[in-house]
């Protein structure tokens, strides 16, 4: 069994800073933990960030470049996601995603951390 757990999240003010976990555990040789999603209420779960599952490239959504950065910590199977100037907009619960090695379709989430943005 494969489990993802988001952490770091919170209410923080405009221009403030979040530094969201995801930790894996269980089958993880079988797993890559590729990115972070958000999804806020009434709209589309959307693309946050993606690093390769060697750590050496990385890609963000327009709305975050500049501001956001995804890494990794293989020895501790967990992803992170740096965030800075934080804009109201960015307030969503923000979801872990890996994916099978073998089979690309199969899909994990995390149950989500919830990030407030408000003054």
């Amino acid at each position: 069994q494969v489990q993802l757990v988001e952490s770091g999240g919170g209410l923080v003010q405009p221009g403030g800073s979040l530094r969201l976990s995801c930790a894996a555990s269980g089958s993880i040789f079988s797993i890559n933990v590729r990115g972070w999603y958000r999804q806020a209420p009434g709209k589309e779960r959307e693309l946050v960030a993606t690093i390769t599952s060697g750590g050496s490239s990385t890609n963000y959504a327009d709305s975050v470049k500049g501001r956001f950065t995804i890494s990794r910590d293989s020895a501790k199977n967990t992803v992170y996601l740096q965030m800075n100037s934080l804009k109201p907009e960015d307030t969503a619960v923000y979801y872990c995603n890996a994916r099978h090695i073998t089979n690309r379709g199969m899909n994990y989430w995390g149950k989500g951390t919830l990030v407030t943005v408000s003054a």
